[in-house]
């Protein structure tokens, strides 16, 4: 055990995923030094609806702790501070004085509000949220998975005007369970549709249109501060600071040590996210991307971002695995890839359930096309991990003319960098180095980070940056005339993947 009478040597993450929750343990440099994670209940009671129990989330969350601390071999006492990132627009409501949840959370995955979203666009609403809010009128952002709430549970409505029930999302959720405080950070309200992106505070006429009391909004603080301390019924004991929260891809943001405009990470998950940097200028997308607060650091002003979110990347290799059977384990499908040279005519557009970012068409299917007799197996698995690049590239070259920028390189992170073939086409086709960071872990680190800037333990960001590191490099190995033939080949496919619905 470390000797818990000397100045505290770490900093803690809780990581709440879609999931699974885990908890994480850093040191000064930025290493990982213990982690334990768990699963939690995916509840899908009809079609189209994604549940989560909070109670459960809750109850899980403090065996990570327990677990994660342990596999450190430390106490609560050797951290500096706890930040916590999560799964963003998952929307969970509870009661002030039995803490408990009034129904399940909502996930940001549920499309029960499609109609109300698109009502409210038809009725000409829609431009006052894209202003106001930088976000499209959407089923994903949890305003309307509130406005449901309120209309459907029983009470609900009359306890949240008497500020009895409580609204947030899973940060919200967790740091009040840990502190008793009731307060979000700015990143996660930039995703409800409530909050307006200038002033930073919930948006009264937002707030009209949706139904919403004020009186259960949570307080909205920056990305690094003390929001409050532990309390002794929880997993840590009393008195450790609870101050960093980040929605997860603004998580990934500070982990890749993303701080100057212009700079840009690519999550490669079950689907993508790309989050760019655009400084303290707010940039107002007509380019299919979203606009939305990168992070915010104490008193500083917010460094806000624009994101591009696609929904099918590495979820295509599991459709090859599980739907297919054509590998057994994701991680053959490089293999079996490069047994050719290349996609033999072949082109895949994973639209199983529409186009995100750039093309938000929710009419798109999934196609396989340019098939021959002479076509393979190896051939359909190049062409899914091309699929991943070329719809990064897509937003990529979204953000790029949004912004009026010079790309010189894209950090990366998440499972699928591991794919050497995939990183090294990713670098073809957008012509500038990909660049993976030692520490792989970016979005549990960038909410360390947080955490730890608000009391110190950290100097600042230049430190922070100090500890990034580079753990893979990939740049471009065809000429230009190449990569426009490869990337004209990925539009006519997607043009055949529109109208299907």
């Amino acid at each position: 055990m470390v000797d818990q009478s000397a100045e505290p040597r770490f900093v803690g993450a809780i990581d709440q995923g879609t999931t699974s929750t885990r908890f994480m343990v850093f040191d000064h440099a930025g290493r990982e030094v213990g982690r334990h994670q768990l699963e939690h209940d995916q509840i899908l009671p009809q079609a189209g609806w994604v549940e989560h129990d909070a109670a459960q989330i809750w109850d899980r969350t403090q065996a990570v702790v327990h677990g994660g601390l342990r596999a450190a071999g430390i106490g609560s006492g050797d951290l500096a501070a706890i930040g916590i990132t999560n799964q963003r627009e998952t929307t969970v409501v509870w009661n002030r004085t039995t803490g408990k949840p009034y129904a399940n959370a909502i996930v940001w995955q549920d499309t029960r509000t499609d109609g109300f979203v698109q009502q409210l666009d038809a009725d000409g609403h829609g431009d006052l949220i894209r202003e106001r809010a930088g976000l499209p009128p959407a089923a994903y952002f949890s305003g309307g998975k509130l406005a449901w709430l309120l209309d459907h549970v029983r009470g609900l409505r009359a306890d949240a005007e008497a500020g009895e029930a409580l609204f947030g999302t899973m940060d919200t959720w967790l740091i009040w369970n840990l502190t008793g405080e009731h307060v979000t950070d700015v990143t996660n309200a930039s995703r409800t549709m409530l909050m307006d992106l200038e002033t930073l505070d919930w948006d009264d006429e937002l707030l009209a249109l949706f139904g919403v009391p004020r009186a259960m909004l949570p307080r909205i603080a920056s990305s690094s501060e003390v929001y409050g301390t532990t309390k002794v019924s929880g997993p840590f004991g009393r008195g450790i600071p609870v101050s960093g929260d980040l929605g997860d891809q603004h998580a990934a943001l500070v982990g890749q040590a993303c701080f100057a405009p212009g700079t840009l990470k690519n999550t490669y998950g079950t689907g993508n996210f790309l989050v760019l940097n655009t400084g303290e200028k707010i940039v107002r997308s007509s380019r299919g991307l979203l606009t939305t607060v990168g992070y915010k650091f104490g008193d500083a002003p917010a460094v806000y971002a624009l994101e591009g979110s696609i929904a099918v990347t590495g979820s295509a290799v599991q459709w090859l695995r599980d739907q297919l059977g054509i590998i057994e384990h994701s991680a053959e499908v490089e293999l079996l890839a490069m047994h050719v040279a290349d996609n033999g005519g072949v082109a895949f557009v994973p639209a199983f359930s529409g186009l995100f970012a750039p093309y938000w068409r929710p009419d798109a299917r999934g196609v396989i096309v340019g098939l021959s007799r002479f076509n393979t197996k190896e051939h359909i698995a190049r062409a899914t991990l091309e699929s991943i690049c070329h719809q990064s590239a897509d937003v990529v070259e979204a953000m790029v003319a949004e912004a009026d920028l010079d790309l010189t390189e894209l950090k990366v992170d998440g499972g699928i960098t591991q794919n050497r073939l995939c990183m090294q086409t990713q670098a073809d086709f957008l012509g500038v180095d990909v660049v993976r960071p030692e520490v792989a872990e970016t979005t549990a680190l960038g909410a360390a980070y947080a955490a730890g800037l608000a009391v110190g333990f950290w100097k600042d960001t230049d430190e922070v940056a100090g500890n990034w590191a580079e753990g893979a490099r990939w740049s471009p190995t065809i000429d230009q005339p190449a990569r426009d033939a490869a990337r004209a080949h990925w539009a006519k496919a997607v043009e055949r993947s529109l109208d299907w619905v």
